[in-house]
Order: structure tokens, then C-alpha cells, then sequence
């Protein structure tokens, strides 16, 4: 397993359940942790919690283009790699196909599918020169299999598997390594915005999620995990 020690982290939409777990384990780990978020509120909060710098938190928002490439370059100018990437933004926006509208698809692509590849492309050209890296994902498994009610949030996340998969091609001769991170349902406030029946109390804990996070941060330098689904045990979808 490799060390957390000093590797330099960013953790895009940091300030929700899953990632702020994350993000304390993996500060408490020894890495020098980046964060990010759409909140100015939740981002300041969630760096006194860490007892992080206030410079080490950046607005961030896959709806405004522009924050991506500001909040990357000054991580950049600070430090001038960042070893591990990891992507926990997105929006989900679960309502019957004949309600959906062409905005809440757009959102949709967006958020979940859009600022992931400018982020990526900002990010890339470090590692590119390191000629290392690790990336992980969390499509969640409605990336990898559908739901009713899911079209607009299922066709963002299967797009970016699939472009995923395509990178994965092409950084080959690199060591440049990409984990798909398939959750299931997890207990955090992604569900208070959704008009959805669920069982709660039976879903993921978000610290348990933010764990797996950190342990696939360890992972040897001579292989990667390519994906992991983890889901309820009483509500396996996949």
C-alpha cells in the first residue's frame, strides 16, 4: 500500500457526506488535502473542521467553466502536481422521463458529465509531465445501471464511465492509474433534494464511503483497482 504522507490530494465537492468523511480521513493520513465546493459556507466550515488553511479551500463549480481552471492553476502554482484526483461533484435530478425537461438534462450533463472533463483537463498535463497519478470517479451504480426515473442522471454518469474507459486507453504507457468508484445508495444529503421514497436507514453509511475512499488512495504503486461497487446488502442493484 502506498503512504498518504505529503501527496498532494484535491477532493472537488469536498463538502458533502462522502466527502468531507474522506476528507478527514485522508488529512488525518498525512496528505496535504485540497478542497473544494459550490458553497462559500460549507467550504469554510468544512476547513475549520479540518483545521485546514484557508487557502487550502476553492470555490468550485461545474456550472461556472471558469472557477475550474482558477481553482487548478493556483493549486498548481502552490504546489505543482497533484498526485491523486478525486471527483465527488455532481447534481441528481431523479423524475419520470415525461417530466423531465431540456434544462434538467443539460444540468445534468453538465454538472455530472461537462465540468468533470474540463476538470480533467486541467489536472491531466501535471500528471502528464509526472508521467503519474491516480484519478477516481464515483459515477455510483446508476453509471452502471439504470433505475426508473434515473434517464437524466443514468445518461450523465454512463457518459462519464465511458469516457473514463477511453482515457484509461490512452494513458496506458503512463502511470497515470483510473478507479471507478460504483456506490450504492449512501446515506448523505444528496437525498434531502430528492423527491424519492427511500430507506434511508438501510443505505451506506457516508463515513463507510468516505473510507473506501481513502483505502483506494492506498493503492500499490504497481496496480490499480480498476472499479469496486459497493452497495446495501439488502438493496443490490447490480
Amino acid at each position: 500500500m502506498e503512504k498518504l504522507n505529503d501527496k498532494i490530494v484535491l477532493i472537488v465537492g469536498a463538502t458533502g457526506g462522502i466527502g468531507s468523511a474522506a476528507a478527514k480521513q485522508l488529512h488525518t493520513s498525512g496528505a496535504k488535502v485540497f478542497i473544494t465546493s459550490r458553497s462559500a459556507e460549507k467550504l469554510n466550515n468544512l476547513t475549520i473542521d479540518l483545521g485546514l488553511p484557508k487557502e487550502r479551500g476553492f470555490i468550485l463549480d461545474f456550472e461556472k467553466e471558469e472557477t475550474i481552471s482558477l481553482a487548478v492553476d493556483a493549486i498548481l502554482a502552490k504546489e505543482s502536481k497533484i498526485d491523486i484526483l478525486i471527483n465527488l461533484a455532481g447534481v441528481g435530478i431523479i423524475k419520470n422521463f415525461d417530466l423531465l425537461t431540456v434544462e434538467d438534462m443539460r444540468r445534468s450533463m453538465q454538472v455530472n458529465l461537462i465540468g468533470p472533463f474540463l476538470l480533467l483537463q486541467s489536472v491531466l498535463p501535471s500528471m502528464k509531465e509526472q508521467k503519474k497519478g491516480l484519478i477516481i470517479n464515483i459515477p455510483g451504480v446508476l453509471g452502471k445501471t439504470p433505475m426508473a426515473g434515473a434517464a437524466a442522471y443514468s445518461a450523465s454518469k454512463y457518459g462519464i464511465n465511458g469516457m473514463m474507459k477511453s482515457l484509461r486507453e490512452e494513458l496506458k504507457r503512463t502511470e497515470i492509474r483510473i478507479t471507478q468508484l460504483f456506490l450504492g445508495g449512501v446515506d448523505s444529503p444528496f437525498w434531502d433534494t430528492i423527491d424519492l421514497k427511500v430507506q434511508r436507514d438501510k443505505m451506506i453509511i457516508a463515513e463507510e464511503a468516505g473510507k473506501t475512499i481513502w483505502y483506494l488512495c492506498q493503492q500499490p504503486a504497481n496496480a490499480v483497482v480498476s472499479e469496486m461497487v459497493i452497495q446495501p446488502f439488502n438493496h443490490q442493484a447490480i
